[in-house]
């Protein structure tokens, strides 16, 4: 039996204010967006396009928003297969390219992974892999995502 299509609606708000009449070199770039409930964030372009290099920008939160998505799918199918998971970090690195269209040409996922002693690191990795077909984020994105995984031992 199909069951019909699922959709899930995400919703954000952004607010810019200021003046481009002077042109490209001077107007801010500073803005700040919000995904409710959680706390409005201020946000710039990248500091290469003129950018606050204080502040996040969009393509540090594609890079972000991929890293997370691998995170929660992983532990997820981790769960699911009765992993004992106790702890992942992940040092993400995301490649703009001036071709045209620009776009995010590839993401490095590099997930260092906990897991209790005498898990089969094999069988982890392997689940790395299932986690990364069912990511939503980066089943979205036309750039190339890689995932170099390390496995250790808590």
């Amino acid at each position: 039996m199909v069951i019909g299509v699922i959709t899930y609606t995400y919703r954000t708000n952004l607010v810019w204010q200021g003046s481009t009449g002077a042109g490209y070199r001077h107007y801010a770039r500073r803005h700040t967006a919000v995904a409710p409930p959680a706390a409005e964030m201020e946000l710039s372009a990248d500091p290469h396009f003129r950018g606050d290099p204080g502040l996040t920008n969009p393509e540090q939160l594609v890079v972000m928003a991929a890293s997370s998505c691998q995170l929660l799918s992983f532990l997820a199918v981790a769960a699911q297969a009765g992993i004992d998971v106790v702890g992942y970090t992940d040092s993400a690195e995301g490649v703009l390219s001036n071709k045209h269209p620009r776009r995010l040409e590839r993401i490095a996922l590099a997930p260092v992974i906990r897991v209790i002693p005498g898990t089969d690191h094999e069988r982890v990795r392997a689940l790395i892999d299932k986690a990364h077909d069912g990511c939503f984020i980066t089943n979205s994105l036309t750039g190339t995502v890689t995932i170099t995984a390390t496995v250790l031992d808590a």
